[in-house]
């Protein structure tokens, strides 16, 4: 049996001995590299904090001492020394989950991956210790130096520092890197060593020293002198940084010595007080493929072949991602008022190509969407066009700018949403199945859903024109879907897919939806069922076309992956009624529910958004046996559904 194997909790790491701590961390990286190459998942940042992790647990007692991770997606470790050493299922359903989560395990403490909240937890989880009388009971909140870009984290600083009597232990986990290289001020002031004396005499022998060994060892250098400049922050003064916190400060130490950091965390606990430990670990330590990836040292990987790093298989489809970063290129090329803001994901969103050709037009604001969001309307009263990419997911964090800064002072600014609808995998605090309900609420928003690449690249074209209002521009996770042209598109710019003779049902789809939605048609028109589908293209405000196609049919069906509770059917069931249109609407969606890590198809199916499942209700619905009922036609118009009831007699 392995030491990996023997380790069932975190206190199975209290006798083993400082060689046998070695051997497990080997240990733990081989297993890491083997089992997420294939299921894919963050590995990099798992592997730059093995050393970390066994540290905290040999040193504080999880789970009375509570052990949090800011985002999460650096727990994989955490959980292998929890006793959840079954990695098969992997963010699959079923599976681990790829974040904390309670339902696992009593060590899992914050689940949501929203980075930068971990201190406002820890504030909150040491004062309820300290209020009610647990004073031997510590709190440990890991966060990553890329976190240290975010309000929320000054904002809990804040807090801590004005009162010294809790045992909370701050571990900055400073890698250089959030995705890619971490920005911002925070990031110059740790990476200010590399201009000290003793440092550039390493580093320019390092880089003698690898350059001899050719392509190799240079791409490992490249991969490797983060963590170089990181140890050698021990010669600038880091506690200066945290001096007028008035928080103890301990290091920076060697992420990567067990001892050095044990030593650490014993020296935080016998002070009783708020402690920043400052660990410089190396992302994708150990995993040569990982270092030697410049983007983002292997952050987040597909299956891969654990000997050489290469994807097991490439997509055969463009992803949403790349379309937009092509075309936000090409027109920006011909508008120079167009300008990307991004949240410390440059590439994940696809602005590096942007940043590429136009690097004085791309701004990374770190992890700070609020921030971004604001500063976008600053940009736009310049004379700019803002284009803000961001995960669906995390435009929640910044509705009250796009609303309170953006909306109301009329800017022209345009939201880029990718990951929109369900993501799969990350679960639930990364499914972007909130935007279309939280948005639409917003005055004078205009809000565009593709279907597929042509329409991004025709949509994303029409809302960097909108100049007095916000725009947002959502599609999904993974490869661009089938191309659908339209049968006919009317004036206000709604694409008819497929436009039956009979007119019982009017399904509306949104974004990549129409495909369900002309699979659906198929099977109504085998039960004799006339059905149209159309894709509105811009979804908010709802087109009059919409409104007026909707008053001829007896039933509506609008399907979105959206929340179905203030979603885009709910919208068109509002605007038919204002209209004094009868019709009825069967609003098709997600539940308000927090989705569990599956991929997509099992979540839709979960759900019930299938082709059969929704075409069997609509049956239902137009034979008036399920709610809503599909309602009369006028008599000339009647013959459909004579014909629909004698089928099925």
């Amino acid at each position: 049996m392995s030491i990996l194997e023997s380790i069932r909790s975190p206190r199975d790491l209290d006798g083993l001995s400082p060689e046998e701590l070695t051997q497990l961390s080997d240990e733990i990286r081989r297993f890491l590299v083997t089992e997420v190459s294939k299921t894919g998942g963050h590995l990099g940042p798992n592997l730059g904090v093995v050393e970390l992790t066994m540290a905290i647990h040999r040193v504080f007692d999880s789970p009375r001492d509570a052990v949090i991770f800011d985002t999460g997606h650096q727990s994989y470790v955490h959980k292998l020394l929890t006793g959840r050493q079954d990695f098969s299922l992997l963010r699959q359903r079923g599976g681990l989950a790829g974040y904390p989560q309670r339902a696992e395990s009593e060590h899992d403490i914050v689940e949501s991956s929203h980075a930068s909240s971990s201190l406002s937890w820890a504030d909150g989880i040491s004062r309820a210790f300290a209020m009610t009388g647990q004073n031997d009971r510590y709190v440990v909140a890991v966060v990553g130096d890329g976190a240290l870009t975010g309000g929320m984290t000054w904002e809990a600083l804040n807090n801590i520092s004005d009162d010294n009597s809790r045992r909370l232990i701050i571990v900055v986990n400073d890698n250089g890197r959030s995705y890619a290289p971490t920005i911002g001020g925070m990031a110059r002031f740790l990476s200010s060593v590399r201009t000290r004396r003793a440092y550039r005499r390493l580093y320019f022998t390092s880089r003698e020293l690898f350059n001899r060994l050719g392509p190799v060892g240079r791409a490992v250098y490249r991969g490797t002198r983060g963590a170089v400049r990181g140890f050698l922050a021990r010669f600038s003064n880091n506690e200066a940084l945290y001096s007028n916190l008035d928080i103890k400060y301990v290091g920076p130490v060697n992420g990567h010595d067990q001892r050095a950091l044990e030593q650490a965390f014993r020296q935080a606990k016998e002070y009783d007080a708020p402690v920043i430990v400052h660990a410089i670990t190396q992302k994708g330590w150990g995993y040569e493929p990982a270092l030697a990836d410049v983007a983002d040292q292997f952050h987040a990987v597909g299956q891969i072949d654990p000997e050489t790093g290469e994807p097991v298989d490439s997509a055969s489809r463009p992803s949403w991602t790349s379309v937009f970063a092509d075309e936000i290129v090409d027109l920006a090329d011909g508008d120079e008022r167009i300008i990307g803001i991004t949240a410390a994901m440059l590439r994940p969103t696809g602005l590096h190509r942007l940043a590429e050709k136009y690097p004085d037009r791309v701004l990374d604001v770190g992890i700070a969407e609020q921030h971004a969001v604001a500063s976008a309307a600053g940009l736009a009263f310049g004379g700019l066009h803002p284009v803000v990419a961001l995960y669906a997911t995390f435009v929640n964090r910044a509705f009250d700018q796009v609303l309170m800064d953006v909306a109301l002072h009329k800017a022209g600014v345009t939201f880029v949403l990718d990951r929109a609808g369900v993501t799969g995998p990350d679960g639930a605090s990364h499914h972007g199945m909130w935007d279309l309900a939280i948005l639409q609420v917003v005055p004078n928003i205009r809000i565009a859903a593709p279907r597929d690449a042509t329409r991004l690249r025709e949509e994303l074209g029409e809302a960097v024109a909108v100049q007095d209002a916000p725009t947002v521009v959502r599609f999904s996770k993974g490869s661009v879907g089938t191309e659908f042209d339209a049968v006919r598109r009317t004036d206000d710019g709604v694409d008819v897919l497929r436009e039956a003779g009979h007119r019982d049902v009017l399904i509306v789809t949104v974004g990549p939806m129409a495909k369900l939605g002309l699979q659906v048609a198929e099977r109504l028109a085998a039960q004799g069922i006339g059905a149209t589908v159309v894709d509105p293209r811009w979804v908010v405000p709802v087109p009059a076309s919409i409104i007026e196609m909707a008053a001829t049919y007896r039933l509506v069906v609008s399907i979105e992956d959206g929340i179905r509770v203030g979603g885009v059917g709910t919208r068109i069931r509002q605007d038919l009624r204002a209209a004094g249109v009868d019709t009825a609407v069967d609003e098709l969606g997600l539940p308000d529910e927090f989705l569990d890590h599956a991929s997509r198809d099992e979540i839709l199916e979960q759900v019930g958004l299938t082709d059969q499942r929704i075409a069997r209700d609509i049956v239902a619905q137009v034979l008036g046996t399920r709610i809503p009922v599909a309602r009369p036609l006028p008599e000339e118009l009647s013959l459909g559904s004579d014909r629909i009831d004698a089928e099925h007699e």
